[in-house]
């Protein structure tokens, strides 16, 4: 298969020849390095590729120096750096090479938020630009398929998720295999690298016990008291697979209405294959009662690529109240909440809970189902679906 042109990869291009390090930032295996190389197999000057996980290159470095950066770059303009987070003191050596070398552009991966943007943060403030790398996005894929051969794929997509590898694996068996290896291998690898991580099976098992609660409000005493933790500590794990890009949190959003939750949380996977590798189950949907939650997850992830490559800067919540009425999905943008309820099996029209928009009459309401997802999580126009009866 011919490799992906990856959305956020012109807006690189336009940026290399800039004085800026460019930080890609996303799990393992999620494309970073195939993107960085086809970078520097377009790039038509000079141009140096190091890896921060060789200790050769992390020994070059070490000598914090303007004239040893000023060696290594030689008459480059372009250096990349894959896996940065890996070298001791990555952004004081970014800071030194941007800052020596004017010409230079630096493009720097990581796997990690909390390892790579920590280092680097506060040395690159007003030299970095920031990037997200996700697994594929359907809109990074409307180039490859039509629409007919899209619906044929979405069971797949459900299940197995869309990590590059995984799209182009022709069995279930291979994809099956490949997700066990993704999570033992590497995702896994950067959670317990941190310090303080010493109890690899208690993560492990928080993992399963959201996975098997997507799309529920989880209760963080419960977890604990399951996992034989703190609350603290479960909490303090969770922000930190939140980091690693494993998983995100959905808050509730409330402004003090009367009976509305205003404390919840929901946790959603950053990945369909992900979620069900950890959960133990890669059945296809014949098989499983879980349908609605796996569309929720996928819409949800989908959903948050295609806003943050368009630059959407949106705020993201679900909504309820004590009498049991809830919105799956509130947008806040500019001060204007857009409501959405997911349907995979839409077989009634649903109508928008009395309570919620009484206390937001301005809100917009809308479903997402099979009929109109596409247009949602791509840049199409949404086609209205009737929701209120």
């Amino acid at each position: 298969m011919q490799i992906l042109t990856r959305v956020i990869e012109v807006r690189l291009k336009s940026l290399i020849g800039k004085n800026k390090v460019l930080l890609i930032l996303g799990t393992r295996r999620v494309g970073k390095t195939v993107l960085i190389n086809k970078l520097v197999k377009e790039y038509d000057k000079q141009v140096i590729v190091l890896n921060g996980e060789d200790m050769d290159t992390q020994e070059i470095l070490r000598q914090r120096t303007a004239a040893n950066y000023k060696r290594i770059a030689g008459d480059a303009q372009l250096l990349v750096i894959d896996e940065a987070q890996a070298i001791p003191e990555t952004g004081k050596v970014l800071k030194l090479m941007i800052d020596s070398l004017p010409k230079l552009t630096i493009i720097a991966t990581g796997s990690s938020s909390f390892d790579l943007l920590n280092k680097a943060g506060e040395p690159l403030t007003g030299r970095k630009i920031q990037f997200q790398l996700y697994p594929v996005a359907q809109m990074e894929l409307e180039s490859r398929e039509n629409f007919v051969e899209t619906r044929q794929h979405l069971e797949e997509r459900l299940i197995f998720g869309s990590y590059p590898e995984i799209l182009q694996l022709p069995s279930y068996r291979e994809k099956e295999e490949y997700l066990q290896e993704l999570i033992q291998s590497y995702l896994l690898k950067d959670i317990l690298a941190f310090e303080g991580i010493r109890q690899s099976n208690k993560i492990m098992k928080l993992l399963r016990l959201i996975a098997f609660q997507t799309g529920s409000e989880v209760s963080y005493n419960e977890l604990g008291n399951q996992l034989g933790i703190s609350k603290n500590t479960v909490e303090s794990y969770l922000d930190l697979l939140s980091k690693v890009f494993l998983i995100y949190r959905l808050p509730a959003y409330s402004t003090n209405q009367r009976k509305e939750i205003s404390k919840g949380s929901k946790w959603y996977f950053a990945d369909n294959g992900i979620r069900n590798a950890i959960a133990g189950n890669l059945r296809l949907l014949n098989l499983r009662q879980d349908a609605g939650s796996l569309w929720e997850n996928y819409l949800l992830s989908e959903r948050i690529k295609r806003n943050s490559y368009l630059h959407e800067y949106v705020q993201y919540y679900f909504w309820r109240n004590y009498d049991q009425q809830e919105v799956d999905l509130i947008e806040l943008k500019q001060g204007r909440l857009h409501a959405w309820e997911f349907k995979y099996n839409n077989n009634k029209k649903v109508k928008i809970p009395t309570a919620f928009s009484t206390a937001y009459p301005e809100a917009l309401f809308d479903c997402i189902t099979k009929d109109n997802y596409l247009d949602w999580i791509t840049v199409g126009k949404q086609k209205k679906l009737p929701c209120k009866e």
